[in-house]
This record gives structure tokens, sequence and C-alpha cells, in this order.
């Protein structure tokens, strides 16, 4: 009867209820489990391709984007001083732009022909919005505020980072190699009318700049002398080029019943075109531009180049939009540089080799977005594989090892599906914040685990084990719960921290709360339902033991090709073991559940020095798992040692309270 009324009791508490019913419902949670893992699949930032799952994946960089909340405008007004362009450009447009709601300061800068103004906004204020507020107040200008024919422009909506892949545009042959073979104006203007214009439709892509070479313009050298002898002014000329190269459109006609439309065409296509113009009429000759000036093609005036190697060089830089995801837009460009490569010209050199113009990349943030991802994958890597030692040599219970292992990066993948419901990018700190839980996240599942295989084996012959797994989970639950709340509420500072140093670690505080949580959810109702599974009743132990034997064979075929055939074949021979299970005599199955846990504690060891290789690969592989064999068993070893030791240590400071 007390019994019954202690079930009574905890079945009543939320947490016991909880837990009850996730014991009693194991079908519900492992349809649960199959959607948390779906779910995280489809947005987990790495390059995961599945057939028949969408996938919309975290925006993923290398580093958090610490810059301000700013717009950019630029005003070009050619051949002004500085002086000049801060008195009628700069000055009016500040004082407009301070104006704005949510304006935290206002940057000018005045350059010789140019101003450009950067708005800061204040953090709250939301990117686009604040784009429309410029804009509207750009529009909104009175009259004659800023001179004839001078036009604000606004810049890409991009942030600081948005610069994710810079390329050169070079002559290669058909073996890849240098060929050369283009001058820099036929490059510059195959980067401005063909390359740019491409690499601009790719999803994601805010703009695409052009860098270095020779930008090619008419030039038409005016000769003092001749504009003197045929009395033409600098203006005339200037008046007379602006207006030949035009279309006019003229009336209609119409003629036996049909309408036809009169047009003049005067759109220059040549240097002969601009020559012939007329800039006036004397004595009723008219007198031309090639009269008094020297019409030619020639480079534009620059103000920088592009170095490469030490040599000048035509390239791009692809700028990223607003919260899009870096990485899949790279991948964008690539696929359009794929597409377009073909088409791009090339010509036979003297030597008779073909030369191609080619799209060579110099910067492209792949890379390190790969490593900030790696760091993730490394550290969950090692820290299953420690987990599996540790519980293996603590516990010396095999399938508990596998369940703690599970938990992982099942709590990796919801942590993953919260961060983009948030809206929290994956970068280096974010990240670091999953890697830095993963500790804590093994803890939960441990300490459920060998409680209940401590109240199991403890329970006696009449007691129902799935009262006893809940009972056991309920006795430690409410303390591991408690514990996590403690870490995740002394975390709240960190939320309320602003600017700068907020953007760099809210993403933290974020991650590793998302992590506690979902490992939290994950102990509480998934480790016990599969833990009644695995570790209780005769179907129980046959379903675990030929899953696990199941699990490790599959292991075993993935490390074969992964890691080392010799690995693979001790995963094999033991998920074997696992399956031979009940066909073999006890004294036999009591000796060999001994070796297999020691089998297995090698196993892992050696697919974890593998991939940790803490010495480097130069001391090679003995010596590396030597070194990994010594570090975890002296850690595990004075683990032990404070294990057995703790009950005379604790009998001894009771009775001792005031020393």
């Amino acid at each position: 009867m007390a019994a019954n009324d202690a079930r009574t009791g905890q079945d009543r508490s939320p947490l016991g209820g909880l837990l009850r019913f996730c014991i009693e419902n194991k079908l519900v949670v492992a349809l649960l489990v199959l959607f948390g893992v779906g779910a995280g699949v489809m947005v987990a930032p790495f390059d995961w391709q599945i057939d028949g799952l969408p996938r919309d994946p975290v925006p993923v960089d290398a580093i958090p984007d610490l810059g301000e909340n700013q717009q950019i405008v630029f005003t070009e007004w050619m051949g002004r001083s500085p002086q000049d362009v801060e008195d009628q450009i700069t000055y009016p447009l500040t004082v407009a732009l301070l104006g704005l709601p949510d304006v935290k300061t206002v940057r000018s800068y005045s350059f010789f022909g140019f101003s450009t103004i950067y708005v800061i906004f204040a953090e709250r204020a939301d990117f686009y919005d604040s784009r429309s507020r410029i804009l509207e107040k750009l529009n909104a200008l009175p009259a004659g505020t800023l001179p004839g024919g001078v036009a604000p422009a606004l810049g890409p909506d991009a942030t600081a980072l948005g610069q994710i892949f810079w390329y050169t545009l070079e002559g290669r042959d058909d073996a890849g190699e240098p060929a050369g073979g283009w001058d820099l104006d036929e490059l510059r203007s195959i980067q401005d009318r063909y390359v740019r214009y491409s690499l601009a439709a790719a999803e994601g892509v805010a703009e695409v700049a052009s860098v270095g070479g020779f930008v090619r313009e008419y030039q038409i050298d005016v000769d003092p002398d001749a504009m003197r002898a045929h009395g033409v002014g600098i203006d005339q000329v200037y008046e007379a080029v602006r207006q030949s190269n035009v279309d006019v459109g003229a009336r209609t006609i119409e003629i036996n019943g049909a309408e036809y439309v009169v047009r003049g065409l005067g759109f220059l296509k040549g240097l002969d075109d601009i020559g012939k113009s007329v800039v006036s009429v004397r004595d009723g000759t008219p007198v031309t531009i090639d009269e008094v000036a020297t019409v030619a093609t020639g480079p534009a005036l620059r103000r920088g180049a592009l170095d490469k190697a030490g040599a000048e060089a035509v390239g791009g830089v692809v700028v990223v939009r607003y919260g899009v995801n870096p990485l899949q837009t790279i991948k964008n460009v690539k696929d359009r540089i794929a597409e377009i490569a073909p088409g791009l010209p090339r010509r036979t050199l003297p030597d008779g080799r073909t030369s191609q113009v080619t799209i060579v990349p110099f910067y492209d943030r792949t890379g390190l977005i790969d490593e900030t991802l790696g760091t993730l994958r490394t550290a969950l890597t090692d820290e299953i594989l420690i987990t599996v030692i540790v519980v293996l040599v603590m516990i010396a219970h095999l399938r508990s090892s596998i369940l703690i292992a599970g938990l992982l990066p099942l709590a990796v993948l919801l942590t993953f599906v919260a961060m983009k419901f948030f809206g929290v990018d994956a970068n280096i700190v974010a990240l670091s914040g999953i890697a830095i839980a993963i500790g804590t996240m093994v803890d939960m599942g441990v300490i459920l685990c060998e409680n209940i295989l401590r109240r199991l084996e403890a329970a006696g012959p009449d007691e129902r084990s799935i009262d006893v797994i809940h009972a056991a989970a309920v006795e430690v639950g409410g303390a591991v719960l408690t514990a996590v709340s403690t870490t995740i509420i002394s975390f709240l500072p960190v939320f309320t921290m602003q600017a700068a140093e907020g953007k760099l670690f809210k993403p933290l505080a974020y991650t590793k709360t998302f992590a506690l949580v979902a490992a939290i959810i994950v102990a509480l109702t998934v480790i016990p339902p599969f833990a009644h599974l695995l570790f209780t009743g005769r179907r129980g132990r046959w379903f675990g033991r030929r899953l696990t034997g199941l699990l490790l064979v599959a292991a075993g075929v993935a490390a074969a090709v992964k890691l080392t055939p010799s690995v693979g074949a001790a995963l094999v021979a033991w998920g074997a073991w696992s399956l031979a299970g009940e066909r073999l005599p006890r004294s036999v199955r009591g000796r060999g559940s001994l070796v297999a846990n020691w089998v297995a504690v090698l196993v892992v060891g050696s697919a974890l020095t593998r991939h940790w290789l803490p010495l480097g690969p130069e001391p090679g592989f003995a010596l590396n798992f030597l070194f990994v064999a010594v570090l975890i068993g002296g850690l595990l070893a004075g683990f032990h040692l404070l294990q057995r030791q703790y009950p005379r240590l604790l009998g001894w400071t009771l009775a001792h309270k005031r020393l």
C-alpha cells in the first residue's frame, strides 16, 4: 500500500506525470523523435543533400557580424573639390538625414568628386525599414537643396562582412594553365558587360563590383588652335556630342491607308560618327568635331588597381545580401560561374594555343565556413567516443553507452531547429556554445542511465520494471532539471548586452541555452522509455541485444569505409557477438561480456585516437594511442578511486563538522 501511495504521489507531480506518459507511450515518443530528427536535418547548417527531404539550413558564416546597423549614401559630383562637395552636397544631406527615426549618428566624408555618408541606426531599427526611410527622405528633398544633375544613391543592402567571394579574369589554355593574350581593358569590358550581370543574377547576391583594369571610353581631345581658327568654344563641342547621341521621334504619316511612325535615328555607333557630328556652321560650311579635335578610345581615369602576384589584374567582388545564408550564396555563385564559363570569349594566340577568359577565385569564404562547422563536428564526434569509453569503463553496460551517445546528436539537431526558429545564425561563436554545452548534455544521460541501472539491480522480483524506471527517473529528474535551470538563469545577464558585445556573445548564450533545453527534454522524455525497452524484461534484453548488434555492424561497415578496416572489422565482430546472444553457454556469455566491454574500449579508443591525434600525425598512431590511454585511463582511475573512497570521506566529514 505504501509503495502504491508513493507511486501515486510521483504520478501527480508534473514531472512524474510526464515521465509516466513517455514510458507508457513509446510509439508517440518514437514518432516525436523521428519528427525532431527530420526537422533538425532540414535546417542543419552542414552540407547535407538528402533525396526527398527539403533543405532550409540555418544561415552560416565564419565569424559574427559586429558592424553597426548602418546604411551608406553615395553621391558623385565629378571634378569638384572636397570643399565644394562638403558645402553643397555632404552638409545638406547630413542635416536632412539627421531627422530620421532611430538614427543614432551620421558620419560623412567628402572627397574629390564624391561624397560618402554613413547613417548609423539604433540596433532596434529594422534593416530594410531604415533603407526605406532614407529613400523617402532623399525623394522629398526640397528643390535646390542639391546642385543640378546630382543624384544621391543608396548603397547595397549588405553589411561590412558581405564580401564573400573575390575572383579575377585570366586567359587560360585548354590545360588550365595561364596563357595571357588579353589586355586589361578587354578583360574589364568582359567583366562589366557580361560576367558582372550574370553573377548578380545569382540568388542572394546584393552586388557584384568590378575592380582593376581600365574602363574603355570614347575620348575627344580638342585642339585649341583649331577651335580658335573656326571660332568654336568648348561648350559648343560638348553640346554637339550630347545632342548627336540621341534618337528622336516625330509624328506619323498615312500613306495608302497605312500609318507609318517617323523616327530620327541618331545613336553613335563608332568613332567616325562622333567625328562627323556638326559643331557649328560658318559661312554655310559645317564645322565637324574631327576638324577641331581628335576622337579615339582610351582608358577612363581611375583611382586604384587590383594586384595579383605583383601583376595588374581584373576581377570582381561578390557581396551577399543582408540576412541571406552566405554559404548557400557562394554555392549559387559557383553554379552560375560553371554555367557561364563555356560562353566566355576565347582566341587563338600567335603560338597556336587557345586562350579563353576564365573566372579564377582567389578569396572564397567557404573554407572558413567549413572550418567553423568542422569545429562542431570534431567536438561532437570526440565527445561521443569519450562518452562511450567512460560509460563502458565506469558502468560496464554497452546498451546504456549507446543510449547516452545517441542523446548528443539528437539534442544538437533540436538546437538547430531552435536556432532557425529564433533567427540565430551559425558562426564560430554560436557553434562554440553548443560545443561548450556538450559536457553538461552528457552528464544528464549518464546520471539518468546510472540511476536506472542501479534501481533495476536493487529491485525486488515483484516490482514492475516500468515502475522502477519511473521512480529512478523521477528521483534524479528534478535535481537535473534544477541544475540545468540554474545554468540557464546564470546566462540571463548575457542577453542584456548591447552593441558589439551583444552581437558577439548573445549567439553563444542562445545556442548554449538551446542545447541545454534540448538535452533536458531528450534526457527526461526519450531516455526513460528507451531504457525500459532496452534494459528490462526478456523481450527487452532480446530486442536490446539485436538492436545493439545491428547498430554495431552498421557502425563497423561505416568505420571500415571512413576510418580503417581493422576498426570496422572489430565493430562487426562485436555486433556479431551481440547477435549471437542466447545461443552461447552462460559461462561463455559471462566472460564474453567482460571481454567484449574491454574490446569495445580498445576499439573506441583507437577510433578516438585516429580522429583526435592529440600529439599530431608525426609521432604516429602508437604514441598517440598511448597518450590517449594514459590521459583517459588516469582520469577514470582517479574518479574510480574517489568513488570507492567517497563513503569513508563523507562519513569522516560528517563526524567532524566543526573541523
